[in-house]
């Protein structure tokens, strides 16, 4: 028998120390950027979108990959991208760690609006009030003082 998994992922991290560098103009060529790393690990997107200070990833991880390698290698990537490219001129890096959430594949339309309405949401709400929100609705344990 073959391998078949269908894990949806909601995959998140943050500019370094929550820096707004993600300006607007040039977010799409980052996302571009992402989605070819994706692509090339065997990887399906089916939404990506963020703000200034962080990105949401709305992805299928091929069984040969691991999350935290995968997260490792596009926060590489993608900086080094950044960097040569001079996509955000006040772009530190990522911060370290990441939040990562599985769901039923039944609510991919939903994360995909969610993910896609980001600017909307976060007029609302904070990112580390949404991360809040996503660790209690996880059931994850954490400590205030890591999220900084």
């Amino acid at each position: 028998m073959s391998t078949h998994t269908q894990i949806l992922y909601q995959i998140i991290f943050s500019t370094w120390k929550r820096q707004n560098t993600l300006d607007k103009s040039n977010r799409k060529e980052l996302y571009k950027y992402i989605n070819g790393i994706l692509n090339n690990k065997k990887c399906h997107l089916y939404r990506i979108g963020g703000i200034s200070d962080h990105i949401h990833l709305i992805t299928h991880i091929h069984p040969t990959i691991t999350l935290a390698s995968l997260v490792k290698d596009i926060e590489l990537a993608s900086t080094e991208n950044i960097k040569s490219n001079n996509l955000f001129s006040n772009f530190s890096g990522w911060q370290s760690g990441y939040g990562a959430f599985t769901y039923s594949f039944k609510e991919k339309d939903t994360l995909i609006e969610y993910v896609k309405n980001q600017e909307a949401h976060h007029e609302i709400k904070t990112f580390k009030e949404e991360l809040i929100d996503l660790l209690i609705e996880h059931g994850v344990k954490y400590e205030e003082k890591f999220l900084l």
